[in-house]
């Protein structure tokens, strides 16, 4: 195993590669000039080409792709345009709060969402599985938006159960207090295209002959479904949740901005408006980075859930 993954660090190489010379490429030749933008309407030529000097934007392009390189290798993006901020430093104190948010919301989303659609599917056709399709239908066609606008509304104002906003320097006080609203209000959403999906996965295990084998044997059904059926579908369900995860910080945006949570996503989201290219661009890598190891991190679990898969 060790060699596999070794073999697939290596081979992220060039990927990430091509990821950083085409993240360059669209900042160098595509995006607005940023001495002009940090200059300001006013500035005179001379104060623009002394911030170009200083950004180091009057090299060549060849010189300002290994400033790039370097700062990737370095984890040293230089600071924030907008805050005067260390970009690794705002990184790690952001990065706190979207962990508090998004790590629940993936682990209810699955541990809600392979129940029910295994609880559906042995019961494929009845009234419930019915009325709980068109249950999810229904939440699946409703926005994102009008779930934070009712639920703040109703939990927030009316029931007063929740802050609609906030959020503190204790992590206990975060998962107890701001954090609960805007993870219901997301695992809500998630939880419906997951269901579905699961359900189409756990239906195609339910129609194997291993199942018809494993219940002329006399096995129980609790047995065949959570021994066999569940562990046969896990791989596809792996898939899912680790294609899911980038989705899930992305996804964090709307609900930092909503809930006034100083999380990355938030930041991230502030920067795009402010032009702040470094925050921009370490983001950028930082995400393409963790799809490439989550997904690495996903072969491996196959291996783990079903000892058949060899890795090569």
């Amino acid at each position: 195993m060790l060699a596999y993954v070794i073999k697939r660090l290596w081979q992220m190489v060039p990927t990430l590669f091509g990821v950083v010379l085409l993240v360059f490429l669209l900042f160098h030749f595509f995006g607005s000039d940023p001495s002009v933008i940090l200059a300001g309407q006013n500035a005179t030529p001379d104060q623009i080409a002394a911030i170009r000097a200083q950004l180091g934007l009057d090299q060549p392009a060849y010189v300002q792709f290994g400033i790039f390189l370097k700062q990737i290798v370095t984890f040293d993006w230089g600071r924030s345009w907008a805050t005067n901020e260390a970009v690794s430093t705002l990184f790690a104190t952001r990065m706190p709060a979207t962990l508090t948010v998004m790590l629940p919301i993936l682990i209810l989303d699955t541990l809600l969402a392979v129940p029910i659609a295994l609880g559906v599917a042995y019961v494929r056709g009845s009234l419930t599985d019915r009325a709980l399709m068109v249950a999810t239908t229904v939440a699946l066609s409703i926005s994102f938006l009008v779930y934070v606008i009712v639920g703040q509304y109703v939990f927030g104002f009316q029931l007063g159960w929740f802050p609609v906003q906030g959020w503190s320097s204790s992590l206990g006080q975060n998962l107890l207090q701001y954090a609960p609203l805007p993870v219901l209000l997301a695992v809500l959403v998630g939880v419906s295209p997951q269901t579905r999906l699961y359900r189409s996965f756990f239906l195609d295990e339910l129609g194997h002959d291993y199942v018809r084998t494993a219940r002329a044997k006399g096995l129980t059904e609790p047995v065949v479904l959570f021994k066999h059926v569940l562990r046969n579908a896990m791989i596809p369900i792996l898939t899912n949740v680790g294609l899911a995860l980038p989705g899930i910080f992305v996804g964090s945006f709307l609900i930092e901005v909503f809930f006034s949570i100083p999380g990355l996503g938030r930041e991230v989201l502030l920067a795009v408006n402010r032009s702040d290219y470094p925050v921009i661009q370490a983001a950028t890598v930082y995400l393409a980075m963790l799809t490439m190891l989550i997904n690495l991190g996903t072969d491996l679990l196959y291996k783990v859930v079903d000892p058949r898969v060899t890795l090569k």
